[in-house]
């Protein structure tokens, strides 16, 4: 079998490329445009290879990311690539967060519609034999909106007085660093960012609450219902009113259940005659 610079492999670097090589990439991931996204990727390169009846012990000198491209080698168009001599990216839109040990992370930032394909992440060696790139890939979807939902975070149903709850504007695809907006009742609130934060319900938080996109007010959430229902305390009033009074009655038995047992005891009288 060849290798991907059109050398022969023999069987013994296949079995070391099959247990000693590996590129793990995330799940396909959806994005709206303007967003940024983070692809998670680890890799684990060949550690080594024969070379003229030796071991030759393996480096990577080079990792780089390309799009829609099966193998990422020589000439194709790279997004990222460490061997640039500018040290820059090809786009400032794309930073790799990576190193050449076994951390391969792409970020970018201010998602584009040209955005939209299948990454691929390639290292390459000190030996044309231990290059490698994960063919698998991660698909990224980029799109123009996407549907927006309110999740509510501890609470269920209706809400008392005092409690906390936390209001979520979620999508789909990612919308990370975008700009939302909150609503009640139609009407702008002052804060802003992918959560509503209440420490202490009030009465006066009930309401219909929407999140939208600053960029697109017509992207908005459907409307989620929070009911806070205030704390009821004429119940206890009540009792504690009532029980004033079996109080006091208590109180004034037992001063008199004293006095009579007082009263019938020998406790004043003696043997000695009283002075006067």
């Amino acid at each position: 079998m060849w290798d991907d610079s059109g050398h022969l492999r023999s069987t013994s670097d296949l079995w070391r490329s099959a247990l000693g090589q590996t590129v793990n990439y995330p799940p396909p991931v959806c994005a709206v445009t303007g967003s940024t996204i983070t692809l998670p990727c680890t890799f684990k390169p060949l550690q080594s290879v024969i070379v003229d009846g030796g071991e030759l012990q393996l480096n990577v000198l080079r990792v780089l990311w390309c799009q829609d491209h099966p193998i990422c080698q020589k000439t194709t168009p790279s997004v990222v690539d460490s061997s640039n001599q500018t040290n820059l990216p090809i786009d400032p839109r794309y930073s790799y967060l990576g190193d050449k040990t076994g951390n391969c992370s792409l970020q970018i930032r201010n998602l584009k519609d040209k955005d939209q394909g299948k990454f691929r992440f390639r290292m390459e060696m000190n030996n044309d034999r231990g290059h490698f790139t994960g063919k698998k890939g991660v698909i990224v979807t980029v799109v123009d909106t996407s549907p927006l939902r309110i999740i509510l975070s501890g609470g269920d149903g209706v809400m008392s007085e005092g409690q906390s709850v936390k209001l979520l504007c979620s999508s789909n695809c990612s919308i990370n660093q975008l700009e939302l907006m909150w609503f009640r009742d139609g009407h702008t609130l002052s804060e802003s960012g992918p959560a509503l934060q209440f420490h202490h319900l009030t009465a006066e938080d009930s309401g219909n609450y929407t999140c939208g996109l600053k960029r697109d007010l017509k992207a908005r959430s459907e409307p989620h219902q929070l009911q806070v229902e205030p704390v009821r305390t004429g119940g206890m009033m009540s009792l504690q009113l009532l029980s004033i009074p079996v109080v006091l009655c208590v109180s004034a038995l037992m001063v008199f259940i004293i006095i009579r047992s007082f009263n019938s005891s020998d406790y004043f009288y003696s043997d000695y005659p009283v002075l006067l």
